[in-house]
């Protein structure tokens, strides 16, 4: 598996799998290097990750996406890894995600040394926990 950062020629595939970001913001990310693309070995994208800053100066994991043939393999552990060192690279501290209290991600997360921090609830929608790491 390889990872990039993504570029034009994959906002194509970016938009028609992810349904949780804005059109008009991917190109930006793209452009920010915001959005890292993961490859498998014939170099076809199988999935992507992409994040912004809480706060304007915390890292904030928005989405890993894995093409469904490719997950549970390791390819996630793997992505978030990689951003963790980056992001340590550019000497920042802590890291933060989010999950619904109903998915599975939490326990994921968790086991990446991630830890609860807090939550968000919305009228109508499920419980959002908040998780960081010490870096």
């Amino acid at each position: 598996m390889k990872i990039d950062y993504a570029t034009e020629a994959d906002y194509e595939y970016i938009i028609e799998r992810d349904r949780h970001i804005l059109e008009s913001l991917v190109l930006s990310k793209i452009l920010n290097k915001e959005i890292y693309i993961l490859r498998n070995q014939e170099n076809q994208n199988i999935g992507w990750m992409r994040y912004g800053y809480f706060w304007d100066n915390t890292p904030f994991m928005n989405m890993i996406w894995i093409d469904e043939q490719y997950r549970n393999k390791g390819i996630g552990k793997e992505v978030v890894h990689f951003w963790e060192d980056l992001m340590k690279q550019k000497g920042l501290k802590l890291v933060m995600t989010s999950t619904l209290a109903n998915e599975e991600a939490q326990h994921f997360y968790r086991k990446l040394g991630y830890q609860d921090s807090g939550c968000l609830l919305l009228e109508k929608e499920p419980l959002e926990i908040i998780l960081t790491k010490n870096i």
